[in-house]
């Protein structure tokens, strides 16, 4: 993939970097980098920071090598999960780090890439939805192999879909006849299922069943609760977390886990810096209709115990 087929318009970059605050010499975690924008506006702000960059999808940190190869001895670009983090940071030598974003998600340069297959406006995109092309499952493994119970309950629970047990007894009355490959085969599965009254509000129809089926593929709310409270601890004192998310479910698990952190300090003592999620001004969202969605939240560790790390062992 060449950087010229894939633009890239980080969201929210004023933001992350007035809240992450780069400071000469620090070490700053992007652990979705991505194609590098928001580890390169650090770089600029402050170019003696050293990041360290996570991202799951290699396609994505061969872009992000070249957008940051100005800062090459500065960069560290790993792929990993987010939900490595720490282990990560451990194999570097690093025991607290200054800042840590995530910008969960799926990224414009596996949307903008049909073959990859997450996207719903081309038919013939392949049910993929892998951001790491290791990943033994695809959404097309999912929908052709799941009983209808087990489609519907990841199509309501992570689409939050209205017509989920609908939709997927569709998708499976349309696999006995032949297996669903192409996203134009769910396509017309979900279009035939959803009551024409339905279909038009609320956007694409489409929209919400393939949001599941990538959330569902890639484990990505279970990586998110694993990865939040490795973030945490790996923070110095007065270290910042920013998160980005794009959906309620992201959302609510962002802001329950910042709350555990200020209130009962676990499993650090965090101080919530946004009240409510900040999001993209007027002038980001006509700039980039896919920043509409975003929500920031952002955290500073204050002082005290790493409790995990205290009570290990303790029965």
């Amino acid at each position: 993939m060449q950087e010229h087929e894939a633009p890239h318009r980080p969201v929210m970059v004023r933001q992350v970097v007035e809240l992450l605050g780069p400071r000469p010499g620090g070490v700053y975690v992007d652990a979705t980098v991505g194609a590098g924008g928001h580890a390169r506006a650090l770089l600029e702000r402050e170019p003696s920071v050293r990041i360290v960059g996570l991202d799951r999808d290699p396609e994505a940190l061969a872009v992000a090598a070249r957008r940051l190869e100005a800062w090459r001895d500065r960069v560290v670009l790993l792929r990993a999960d987010f939900s490595e983090l720490e282990a990560k940071l451990r194999d570097l030598g690093l025991q607290r780090v200054d800042g840590i974003l995530f910008d969960l998600g799926v990224s414009s340069l596996q949307l903008d890439t049909p073959g990859r297959g997450f996207t719903y406006q081309v038919d013939e995109a392949p049910l993929d939805m892998r951001m790491d092309p290791a990943l033994p499952l695809t959404a097309a493994d999912l929908l052709n192999r799941l009983p209808k119970e087990r489609l519907a309950r990841i199509f309501r629970e992570y689409g939050e879909e209205r017509w989920a047990s609908r939709i997927a007894a569709f998708v499976v009355e349309a696999r006995r006849r032949q297996p669903l490959e192409r996203a134009g085969d769910l396509v017309a599965c979900i279009k035939a299922a959803v009551p024409a009254a339905a279909r038009r509000t609320g956007g694409h129809p489409a929209r919400r069943v393939f949001q599941a089926l990538r959330i569902a593929v890639n484990d990505e709310l279970g990586q998110l609760e694993r990865a939040l409270p490795q973030a945490m601890r790996a923070l110095r004192e007065g270290g910042r977390l920013v998160v980005i998310s794009f959906h309620s479910l992201e959302d609510r698990r962002v802001k329950e886990a910042l709350r555990r952190a200020q209130s009962a300090g676990e499993p650090v003592p965090m101080r919530v810096l946004t009240r409510k999620p900040l999001t993209p001004d007027a002038a980001e969202a006509a700039r980039n209709p896919r920043a509409r969605s975003a929500r920031l939240r952002a955290a500073e560790r204050l002082a005290g115990p790493d409790r995990a790390a205290s009570t290990k062992g303790v029965r």
